[in-house]
């Protein structure tokens, strides 16, 4: 199998991220406004008058980057700069410091409040473009997003990070992520996309401080976020820590399993490398057993008793890595199957083959939803471009 995965495989990975990126490159650009649009709907049409988010946008500047950082194609460091100058200039907070939820189509501030998550998103774009120009100003913003989460967001009694502030860097009532989210104080989602950058970070940046903040955060993921007992993650917490949910998110699971490893390399710490390796084969594992479908795909989240069979675009990407990332920790081939699995039930489902891009979810006979948008607040080119990224650098040359 593996190398059918090098000869067969990998072409066909290097294939579609090409095909991703020159969608975004076609389509997405703004030449009335700069940057790029905000919405693309799920039939291809451009929305030029939609809000711009900085997830979508700090995405950007990650993927772009790190495809550059890749094939090191002018056109991508260009994209890249693109959404670096657009962040810099309509997202950066210039009196309180920081990035703003969102802009209207002109670029104009439209929720000035902080989210924790998106700070993080800020320093995984900026650290990743400061890794393809060289530009030390993109690594100074990633440096101060950095304090500016550990000096407003930090939980100094009970650990861990809260969800949101006002722009001053205020508190505010409603703290939510999105509309579906419980408004809790915090959730493993931000922490996990806090983790993730701040390695990322270090790769560029291999602070002393940065480092005990990641070994701190692996801490609370192991001591407060991953359920003991059946190793799928809580997905919300009171301040102290109380869990308020009962929400299985398998997409989240896979994805954590990975990303929890990957910090834990990067920061070279052989206690929790031995911990971490042990919980994420676990993660994995579950994932398969209760996550995964006959067909290779991967179920989106379950709520007591009721099992949401839809299948979203970004599980799918998040479990190609984390399968991949189980087998190189175990050497197990049933991953190295599940991977593969999950490649071909995009291929087959996920893939629009006509438009382009990746359907936002189908459903359980593998049918896809048309409504959700291509391009949107939340649908970037960043789980997709990301998992292709991976699975082209491991398959390639760590397998």
């Amino acid at each position: 199998m593996i190398e059918e995965l090098k000869n067969n495989v990998v072409p066909q990975l290097q294939e579609e991220l090409q095909s991703i990126l020159d969608f975004w490159i076609s389509n997405v650009q703004d030449g009335n406004h700069g940057g790029f649009i905000g919405e693309i709907d799920g039939n291809g049409c451009r929305n030029d008058k939609a809000d711009k988010s900085a997830v979508l946008n700090t995405r950007l500047l990650w993927t772009f980057s790190a495809a550059y950082n890749l094939y090191k194609n002018p056109v991508y460091l260009e994209m890249a700069e693109k959404a670096y100058d657009y962040l810099v200039a309509n997202f950066w907070d210039k009196e309180n410091g920081g990035l703003v939820w969102s802009v209207d189509y002109k670029g104009e501030v439209k929720d000035s409040h902080k989210q924790a998550y998106a700070q993080g998103f800020g320093i995984y774009g900026f650290s990743e473009y400061y890794m393809a120009s060289e530009n030390k100003q993109s690594l100074e913003y990633a440096i101060e997003l950095y304090n500016l989460i550990e000096n407003n967001f930090k939980d100094e009694v009970y650990g861990g990070y809260i969800e949101a502030l006002s722009c001053s860097w205020l508190p505010m009532e409603d703290m939510r992520l999105s509309a579906k989210d419980a408004n809790e104080p915090k959730s493993m989602n931000t922490h996990l996309h806090i983790i993730e950058p701040y390695t990322n970070l270090y790769r560029v940046w291999p602070d002393e401080g940065l480092k005990l903040q990641i070994k701190d955060l692996l801490k609370t993921f192991r001591d407060r976020i991953i359920d003991g007992s059946s190793y799928h993650f809580n997905l919300f917490f009171d301040v102290d820590w109380a869990v308020k949910s009962d929400i299985v998110s398998y997409g989240h699971d896979i994805e954590g399993a990975w990303l929890l490893n990957e910090a834990v390399q990067v920061i070279k710490d052989e206690e929790l490398i031995t911990i971490m390796k042990d919980i994420s084969l676990k993660m994995a594992d579950v994932t398969i057993q209760e996550g995964l479908d006959m067909d290779g795909g991967i179920f989106y989240e379950k709520e007591k008793n009721h099992l949401d069979t839809d299948k979203h675009w970004w599980p799918q990407a998040e479990a190609m890595v984390g399968f991949l990332d189980a087998y190189q920790n175990s050497f197990d081939m049933k991953y190295l199957e599940a991977a593969k699995n999950s490649w071909t039930f995009i291929l087959n489902h996920i893939k629009d083959k006509e438009k382009g891009e990746w359907f936002w979810k189908v459903n359980k006979e593998g049918i896809a939803d048309p409504v959700p948008p291509k391009v949107g607040f939340w649908k970037c080119p960043y789980h997709n471009s990301r998992a292709l990224i991976e699975s082209i650098r491991r398959i390639k040359h760590e397998i």
